[in-house]
């Protein structure tokens, strides 16, 4: 898919615009630019077939780059049916045994704030969280249907993660952790519990986003194998197996 030449009848329909150039959040040293829509009437449906013309939610508004002689955010997805975790990754699902998964109505609070702060500062390397209030209010923003998956052991929450629900599939929004339970590999395990979601619920595909080959904190999805890439013509391909190492982190 070239971005910046490609039109589908999804695009046609949307109103789009092109949001400023500004630096890479990906790759050092390159600057990014993205296609936008904040378009009331996108709902489920649309957005699945936005997804499988490289848009991405944010709140509630709707993007894919259109970098200028780049094309290394590739959308990415999994067809559940025939996904099979690794030996390390069955290793994590047995290690978080004890926890509890609910499902429900995203709903802040200030526990749940106060351990994504924890975790931007951890994760990320920010000293300071610049208002996290305002932060997490655009993260719960959505104008289609999205779920919690609260995670807990006890009364104590492990960690969260939005999940947007799609005809056919999930989309995984954002995850995120205490980071006080970084040894469990949280996130890993919220990735096994959505593509169980998705079969349980009957859902051929879970959908990830952009896969970064060379970018860390985006290069992990090609661990849940196998995986399916957008390629340049707008058609699902497999993906390549040995693009990332089984390494059990997220």
């Amino acid at each position: 898919m070239n971005h910046a030449n490609y039109e589908s009848p999804v695009t046609v329909a949307l109103r789009i615009g092109v949001a400023p150039e500004h630096p890479c959040s990906y790759l050092p040293g390159r600057t990014a630019r993205e296609e936008v829509s904040i378009d009331p009437q996108i709902d489920a449906a649309l957005y699945r077939h936005m997804m499988d013309h490289g848009f991405r939610r944010s709140s509630d508004y709707f993007y894919r780059p259109i970098c200028e002689g780049c094309r290394e955010c590739v959308p990415i997805r999994v067809p559940v049916e025939r996904f099979r975790p690794s030996r390390s990754q069955r290793r994590v699902w047995r290690r978080n045994a004890d926890l509890t998964c609910a499902i429900g109505e995203p709903q802040v609070t200030d526990e749940k704030q106060r351990i994504l702060e924890s975790y931007l500062r951890a994760q990320h390397g920010a000293r300071e969280v610049d208002s996290p209030a305002e932060f997490i209010a655009n993260l719960y923003r959505s104008p289609i249907e999205t779920i919690e998956m609260v995670y807990r052991i006890g009364r104590r929450i492990v960690g969260a993660g939005l999940v947007d629900i799609c005809p056919g599939a999930l989309s995984s929004v954002y995850f995120y952790f205490d980071p006080a339970f970084t040894r469990r590999s949280p996130g890993v395990y919220s990735a096994l519990r959505e593509i169980e979601a998705c079969r349980r619920g009957g859902l051929p595909y879970w959908y990830l986003g952009f896969y970064v080959r060379d970018c860390r904190t985006m290069n992990y999805k090609a661990q849940y194998r196998p995986y399916e890439l957008l390629g340049p013509d707008g058609a699902w391909r497999a993906g390549d197996d040995a693009t990332a190492p089984d390494s059990g982190a997220r």
